[in-house]
Order: structure tokens, then C-alpha cells, then sequence
């Protein structure tokens, strides 16, 4: 019931505002820091495919064995492992970057240069005799992106408000896609023609646009609040506490304190122990399908009896117009619908795509179109469901320790789906195909349930007394 004097909204201006509500979404891509976040998304996710599936096909080109391969493959461990160095990058200025661009571009640009250098010598360095170097430039590549990641993280949740945290989180998917479909077709494109160290020149080349980018892009301003603030008397605690120590160890004891301590007392201080485990161990669940399912896919199009041409056309290509479609679409959600009942969307969708991969494993003549129309499917639930975890996970943090509290986080949600998709190989030698989507749609269900048990608790919170 409207107040007295004030006309109620008729149904004309209702649907105006809606109208306008998801246009004004739309319009936040044309934002100049999230145009940059795009760029930044690419620089993140170019070195990715360079230490996995490119390098796989240039040693296994060689005669490298697939035991040796897929032992390289645990150089992406940073990634996982990237919170340990966090706090580093998180609270530790750079001696003289830092002066010129400031907390976290200093940290973007020193990775970029890491990742460049290691690309450099990976396209110099002969595999077949010289594996361990390649190893070691490889692990270079794969600890400077993991680095470059955390910086990158922070500066996304820094740079703009809550709200646009969607259409930030969208572009950043949607750069970090297009660098893997370079970093993986075009990277091999070029090899074909011009072998594999030109190959990896060119992308060292590619690294340029994120260097670019990161010395165009503003340096947030810091924004540390008061609880923040608050919590850093414990490392004057510390110190009163400690002050017979020699000066050398008690400035570590500081540092660790306020750097690795805090952000961890700080999360479960604003949260409480039980909601913020709840958070984590929604934050494990919510992406076991698309890990468990994704390791298997090219074997199963391989087994179904698809081609390498069909896969690379179909599979790899409708694959990125529907991953672009569906970040584009899962930043708009956000944005209109909130991240709780967008992270409830992108996991329906995501069990119900897993659920569609049962059609082509019963065909018995491998459709085109089919698999198109399941690809894009898949690749969309998957570019709304990232896009909306991205946006909460982000939402959790605090500024005065996002760089530490995101990587906690990005790590927590990778780890348990790269330790489980081990098995999916076993999954299916003993149940087959069909139950093994099965298996993977229902790997979706405990994070509905973790959903709303968080979002019960966090109410709970709000209305009761202060967390312990």
C-alpha cells in the first residue's frame, strides 16, 4: 500500500525499472576498470594451458612416455598451493616496484616478468635429454601465474565496489577463456607450421598485454577498516609479549602475525567458526561436478567415436562462444538476482548439463549437432556458475587482507575436485559412461544443501549475538 499523496506504481512503470534495472547491468561491461579486468583475465589464464596440455602434446610428439608427462603435470601444485606465499604477496611491498605502481601492480609486473622469462627458456630448452630443466623453467611459469593470480585477485575485489563484483568476475572469466583457447589452439596452430618453440616464443610475446595492462591500470586505494585494524593489536601483543627476543625475530614474529594470523582470525572473527567452515566446505563442493567431469570429457568424444577435427571445431569452438555467452550472462545475474540465488542457478545448471552428456554416450551415430548443442550447454552453466562463485567468494573478503582470504579460498574450492577427478578414470572403467554423468550430476547436490545451510547460519548470525 503506497503512502498518503504518493500514486503506487502502475504495471507501465513497473516494468520500466525492471527493464532499466537489467539494462544498467548490462552497461556496467562498458566500465574502464572492468575492460581492464578483461585483459587481466587473459594475462591470469594464458600461462595455464602452457604447462599442461600444450607441453603434453609437444613431449608426447617427442616420444616422451605418458608416465614422465603426467608426472610434469604436478608443477601446477602452485596453483592449488598458491595461499602458503599469499600472505607474502599480500602484505609485503616490493622494494622498488612498489614505490612506482604500488602494492599489487608491483607484484602483477614481477610475475609477468617470471612468466615471460620461463616461456623464453621452455621455447629454448630441447625436452628430449633436458627434461629436469624443462621442469624447472615449467615450475618457474607455474609459480609466477600462481603469484600473478593472487595480485590480480586482489586488485579485482579492490578496484571496484560490491556490486560490480559480477560484471568483474564475468570479464575475468571471459579474458581467462579466450587465453586458454591461445594458449592451447593457437599455441598449437603455430607449432604445426613452425614447430613448438616458435610456438612458445610468441606466446612469451602475448605476455606483453598483461605487462601493458598492468602499467595502464590505477593502484586501489587501500581500504582497511576498523575491525581490521582492531585485529593488528595482536601483533602488538606479540610484541609486548616478546620483547626479550633479539629485534631480528621478533620483526618476523610481527610479520607473520599480522600477515598469516590475522586474515585468518579475522575471517572466522567476522564469521563465526561454524558459519565460516560451512563457508569453506561449500566453497570445496561447489565445483566437484565440473572438476570430476572436465578431466574425462576428450576421452569420452574420443570413445563415443567423434573425430580430432570434430572436437577441435565443435567442442573447442562452440565450447568458447558458449563460455563467453555464459560469464557475460552469469555478470548480468549477479548483478540482478545477488550471488546466493546465482550460485543456486549456475549449480542447476551444471547438473542438468552433466545430466545431457547421458544422451551421447546411448547414441549409437555420433551426432555434430548434438554435441554441439551439449557442449554449449555445459560451457554456459559452467561460465554462470563460475562467474557467481568468483563474485561471493570475492564478497567474503576483507581489504585488509583480500590478496591472503582469496587465496584461501580459490585454493579450497580447486583442491578437493583436483585430488577427486583422479578417480574419474575408474569411475567409468567400472560403471560406464552413463553412470559415470550420473555420478558427477549428483557430485552437485551437497553444495545445494551447503548452500542453505550457509545461508540459514549467516541469518542466524545476523540475528543473534556477536560470533565467537
Amino acid at each position: 500500500m503506497s503512502a498518503p499523496g504518493i500514486a503506487a506504481p502502475t504495471g507501465a512503470q513497473e516494468r520500466r525499472r525492471w527493464w532499466r534495472g537489467w539494462l544498467d547491468a548490462i552497461a556496467a561491461y562498458r566500465h574502464p576498470r572492468v575492460l581492464a579486468m578483461l585483459f587481466l583475465g587473459f594475462s591470469a589464464g594464458l600461462p595455464f594451458m602452457l604447462v599442461f596440455t600444450t607441453l603434453s602434446a609437444w613431449l608426447r610428439e617427442l616420444g616422451i612416455d605418458r608416465t614422465t608427462i603426467g608426472m610434469l603435470s604436478w608443477v601446477g601444485l602452485a596453483y592449488t598451493l598458491k595461499f602458503f606465499w599469499a600472505p607474502v604477496v599480500d602484505r609485503l611491498p616490493l622494494p622498488v616496484l612498489g614505490r612506482f605502481l604500488g602494492r599489487r601492480r608491483s607484484w602483477m609486473l614481477l610475475a609477468q616478468i617470471g612468466i615471460a622469462l620461463g616461456l623464453v627458456n621452455i621455447a629454448h630448452t630441447t625436452p628430449v635429454g633436458h627434461l629436469g630443466a624443462l621442469a624447472g623453467f615449467a615450475l618457474l611459469v607455474a609459480f609466477s601465474s600462481a603469484t600473478q593470480d593472487i595480485a590480480i585477485d586482489a586488485w579485482r575485489i579492490e578496484a571496484a565496489p560490491q556490486p560490480m563484483q559480477g560484471v568483474m568476475a564475468a570479464a575475468y572469466q571471459l579474458g581467462y577463456r579466450i587465453a586458454i583457447m591461445v594458449a592451447s589452439a593457437g599455441a598449437l596452430w603455430i607449432a604445426a607450421d613452425h614447430g613448438f618453440s616458435a610456438a612458445y616464443i610468441a606466446m612469451a610475446a602475448m605476455v606483453g598485454i598483461g605487462i601493458v595492462t598492468t602499467l595502464l591500470i590505477p593502484e586501489p586505494e587501500p581500504r582497511v577498516p576498523t575491525s581490521a585494524m582492531a585485529q593488528e593489536q595482536r601483533v602488538v601483543a606479540w610484541l609486548e609479549r616478546n620483547a626479550h627476543l633479539p629485534a631480528s625475530l621478533r620483526d618476523i614474529g610481527a610479520w607473520f602475525t599480522g600477515a598469516v594470523v590475522c586474515p585468518f582470525v579475522d575471517f572466522f572473527s567476522r564469521y563465526g567458526t561454524k558459519l565460516g567452515l560451512l563457508i569453506l566446505v561449500f566453497a570445496a563442493s561447489y565445483r566437484l561436478t565440473d572438476f570430476t567431469m572436465g578431466v574425462m570429457a576428450n576421452p569420452f568424444y574420443i570413445d563415443v567415436g567423434y573425430t580430432l577435427k570434430e572436437i577441435a571445431a565443435v567442442a573447442k569452438g562452440f565450447g568458447l562462444i558458449a563460455s563467453i555467452v555464459g560469464v557475460l550472462i552469469g555478470g548480468v545475474v549477479v548483478a540482478r538476482l545477488g550471488t546466493v540465488r546465482s550460485l543456486v542457478l549456475g549449480s542447476l545448471l551444471v547438473i542438468a548439463s552433466n545430466l545431457m552428456f547421458m544422451t551421447l554416450a546411448w547414441t549409437s551415430e555420433p551426432s555434430l549437432a548434438w554435441l554441439a548443442l551439449v557442449v554449449s550447454a555445459d560451457n554456459l552453466a559452467m561460465g554462470v556458475a563460475g562467474t557467481a562463485l568468483i563474485a561471493y567468494l570475492s564478497s567474503l573478503t576483507s581489504p585488509a587482507y583480500t590478496a591472503t582470504q582469496y587465496a584461501l579460498f580459490s585454493s579450497a574450492y580447486a583442491l578437493p575436485g583436483k585430488l577427486l577427478m583422479g578417480g574419474s578414470g575408474f569411475v567409468v572403467d567400472q560403471a560406464g559412461y552413463p553412470w559415470f554423468f550420473i555420478y558427477t550430476s549428483m557430485l552437485g547436490l551437497p553444495a545445494l544443501v551447503l548452500l542453505w545451510l550457509v545461508v540459514r547460519q549467516s541469518r542466524a548470525v545476523a540475528n543473534g549475538p556477536r560470533p565467537a
